[in-house]
């Protein structure tokens, strides 16, 4: 196993969240809308998820966080399994400059059509869970970020496998707990995550699934 990192956390502590509001939400229809991955999720009611997700800048130095820590190049390559809008791997394009081949995949085709202009032609369409189409360890960075918690377990296997296989480096970010009170709170508040697991459970699972990379965890406080 690799290292437990702290980059995406501080973005992460800076959202104010009324867990309960969203329980008693008429919440079952509310995960139905969110899983559909599309406008509903990203820019639609808060209720449904992000609540309008648009780039303000906040990841320029996240990405540069990535860079230093992964020795990142002129010429790296970098693939981002459950990209989203792609702002992270924009930003980390921008920075290593036109030589860097970045990739990013998601499964939500409101996501991708909305990301940078710059970043799309660099995108496409595909699930974390399926075999990547790409050689082994092809990449410099293979990244996810709350992702592959909206996989059931039987999923997280062949997708930690399949980071571990096409990249050299791997980091995973998750949503987990650590307490009764950050598992009721998750519980709450996450509308698409198929796995509900603590700290331990997940690095135990990184360790019988061969994951050998970077990890990280937010909570849920």
């Amino acid at each position: 196993m690799g290292q437990l990192l702290n980059i995406i956390t501080p973005l992460h502590k800076r959202t104010k969240r009324d867990y309960l509001a969203r329980m008693v939400d008429d919440k079952v229809h509310c995960m139905l809308k969110a899983k559909e991955y599309e406008f509903d999720y990203w820019d639609g009611d808060r209720r449904y998820g992000y609540g309008g997700y648009k780039y303000d800048g906040r990841w320029k130095p996240v990405a540069q966080q990535f860079i230093d820590h992964y020795k990142l190049g002129p010429t790296s390559k970098i693939l981002d399994v459950g990209c989203g809008k792609a702002f992270l791997i924009h930003e980390i394009k921008q920075i290593l400059g036109p030589e860097a081949e970045v990739i990013g995949f998601d499964i939500s085709k409101h996501g991708l059509a909305d990301a940078p202009e710059a970043i799309r032609p660099h995108l496409f369409q595909y699930r974390a869970q399926d075999a990547y189409p790409f050689g082994d360890k092809y990449f410099d960075l293979v990244l996810s970020l709350g992702c592959l918690h909206n996989l059931r377990l039987f999923e997280l296997k062949t997708a930690c496998a399949e980071i571990e296989r096409v990249g050299k480096q791997g980091y995973i970010m998750l949503e987990s707990y650590r307490n009764e009170l950050e598992q009721f709170n998750l519980q709450c508040w996450a509308l698409t995550c198929e796995s509900f697991f603590d700290t331990a459970e997940w690095i135990w699972l990184y360790r019988h699934f061969g994951f050998t990379g970077d990890y990280e965890f937010i909570y849920f406080e």
